[in-house]
């Protein structure tokens, strides 16, 4: 199934939390899963979200690479976009533990967004975070190392697991300051099209709570009982009833 540039951007038009309170709505999976944990962190809070499909990578750093080589380079994973469904988010599983060295810096990651890659998460470091910043280059990671060490990818497109969250090659990422998220590609289109319902109904809460003037308790009941309607009218829907 193929999710469409107009999805994409759909998508892109909300926050993190939005595209996971729509998720839950079309019970596919359980609340307490597909997402990244508080390891993974926004490098940049401040840019927009990222929505993308995973280009899956293992990354170590501790320890020279076996033999001399190592099994993967960054050209490679470039030279591999055309086999994505659409743009890139590098995903890094670091296998050091703790971190030793950092997964990308401003080389990698102007050689990414130049072929078109929008975004990069890493369950490592990274380092050069005024050069990337400065790419409008979303980065997620686990900590701000300002050494390299022995860094080198060792497979490539294989499933990694960051933040908790399993990522298969491929698979629909969304990611802003609040963290990441999977998007489930068989619902992505229905999940963008029953975004802006949802922030339709909370708008029934903080319309009233946000609005100057007294509030009271009845009145905040009977504005969450509206939102709730409109989100039970929406679930409906959405799952044909």
């Amino acid at each position: 199934m193929s999710v469409t540039p107009e999805t994409l951007n759909k998508l892109a038009q909300f926050d993190t939390p939005t595209i996971c309170n729509v998720i839950e709505l079309f019970d596919v999976r359980p609340r307490d899963t597909g997402f990244m944990d508080e390891r993974i962190r926004a490098g940049f809070p401040e840019l927009p979200p990222m929505v993308g499909f995973a280009a899956t990578a293992a990354f170590r750093s501790g320890a020279p690479p076996a033999g001399g080589d190592a099994y993967g380079s960054f050209i490679e994973q470039v030279e591999h976009y055309g086999d994505l469904p659409g743009p890139a988010v590098m995903v890094f599983e670091d296998l050091d533990n703790p971190a030793v060295g950092a997964t990308f810096g401003d080389v990698m990651c102007s050689v990414y967004r130049g072929f078109g890659s929008v975004g990069l998460i890493t369950s490592g470091g990274g380092r050069d975070l005024l050069q990337v910043r400065a790419l409008d280059y979303p980065v997620f990671t686990g900590s701000t190392i300002c050494a390299h060490a022995y860094c080198h990818l060792l497979h490539l497109g294989l499933p990694v697991r960051v933040g908790g969250l399993p990522v298969e090659q491929g698979d629909l990422l969304h990611g802003d300051a609040n963290g990441v998220t999977n998007v489930p590609i068989e619902i992505a289109a229905e999940v963008a099209d029953a975004a802006d319902e949802f922030v339709s109904a909370e708008k029934f809460v903080l319309d009233y709570v946000q609005a100057p003037g007294e509030k009271t308790i009845a009145k905040l009941n009977a504005a969450r009982e509206e939102f709730s309607a409109a989100v039970e009218e929406l679930q409906r829907r959405i799952r044909g009833g």
